[in-house]
């Protein structure tokens, strides 16, 4: 496993290791899993373009000094919970051109030192309310590109969140919906009507896709 393998380079390892400037770049190796022996005091930790597909809950709970992190370009589909919450120091977290589905909640909740953080080119169709309310410094949010549903109640906290900063957190007003191109901030309670089941369904998933033999045809015509 990668896990007890050198970090740098000059040991033999595949990173690039900067320790006057704490840096850590593993960009571009490959990896699925991410080295276990990054040493505690890092600040910045460079995990882009990889094939993370999932990350440990406890991947970063040695790294409280880590003020950037990036994991853009990777694979990853879902986050524990809890995996950023010794991140307190954090002021740059990437996590742009993943395929997140959704967010677990609180997953932000510590990172009250954070000024920016992308989550465009993801999966997203919405957030769990509060999930942005702990972010008192934010600055900058990327939040493009993402299949927002606007057609569920869910997504009222992200609109209410993104009228409330309009103006001091650049960017959020890119927010669209999934269908339509509206903006997520222009959506009224009549769009946002459904009471959709969870984060992870959709209704734009059309029936045709998911009849298996169990589905009993009455069921979709009640």
């Amino acid at each position: 496993s990668q896990a007890n393998e050198a970090l740098c380079k000059k040991d033999g390892g595949v990173c690039s290791c900067n320790n006057n400037k704490n840096s850590v770049d593993c960009s571009y190796k490959k990896l699925t899993a991410i080295p276990s022996n990054i040493p505690a005091d890092t600040k910045k930790l460079v995990l882009g373009y990889n094939k993370l597909s999932k990350l440990s809950p406890k991947a970063f709970h040695h790294l409280s000094k880590l003020t950037y992190l990036s994991l853009d370009y990777n694979k990853l589909q879902a986050l524990s919970a809890g995996v950023f919450d010794q991140l307190v120091e954090l002021d740059r977290l990437e996590l742009g051109r993943n395929q997140l589905k959704s967010l677990p909640p609180k997953i932000f909740d510590k990172l009250t030192k954070l000024t920016l953080l992308y989550l465009q080119i993801n999966q997203l169709q919405s957030v769990p309310r509060g999930t942005f309310d702990s972010l008192s410094s934010l600055n900058i949010l990327y939040l493009n590109n993402n299949p927002w549903d606007c057609s569920c109640r869910d997504i009222l906290y992200l609109r209410n969140w993104i009228r409330e900063k309009q103006g001091n957190v650049s960017n959020i007003e890119a927010a669209e919906c999934a269908v339509g191109n509206k903006a997520v901030l222009e959506i009224t309670e009549k769009d946002a009507a459904s009471d959709c089941v969870s984060p992870n369904t959709t209704t734009a998933i059309p029936i045709g896709t998911m009849t298996p033999a169990s589905v009993i045809y009455d069921d979709i015509h009640e």
